[in-house]
């Protein structure tokens, strides 16, 4: 009954890892997509200052390449949280099974232990059974 619970904790362990890795692809496909539209809206900046542009246009340009780069700085903390979680993740599902490990480790024993009784156990009969068979084959004087 141990190893089962402890074979489900792990289970459960490595399903959250699952998540955590959809939730990390996600987010990595976010950022980059944060900095493709951030290339190309400098490059749109490049452009219109290369043909002419008014102070206002520059300034809007500019601005919302700023809010780009704020967006791209969170999501890269976003995918350091993910990072973080992934890793505790990683921690917790070896130790869940390292937990699993050592339980079929001990059932093993066990079962080595029992194994051993009943092997002494026959050994003793069969002596006893041989010992009663040889007295009563013997000759009593």
């Amino acid at each position: 009954m141990l190893i089962d619970l402890a074979r489900n904790g792990a289970n459960q362990a490595g399903k959250q890892l699952q998540t955590l890795a959809s939730e990390k692809a996600g987010a990595d496909q976010q950022l980059s997509m944060l900095l493709v539209y951030r290339q190309d809206y400098a490059e749109r900046l490049s452009k219109a200052a290369q043909t002419g542009l008014s102070a206002s246009n520059y300034h809007n340009f500019r601005q919302f390449i700023a809010t780009l780069d704020e967006a791209i700085t969170q999501q890269n903390r976003v995918v350091a949280q993910i990072d973080a979680k992934i890793e505790q993740g990683r921690q917790h599902w070896h130790a869940e099974k390292r937990r699993v490990s050592s339980f079929e480790a001990l059932q093993s024993r066990d079962r080595r232990q029992q194994l051993t009784r009943e092997h002494r156990a026959e050994q003793l009969a069969s002596d006893e059974i041989s010992a009663n068979l040889y007295r009563r084959a013997r000759p009593s004087h």
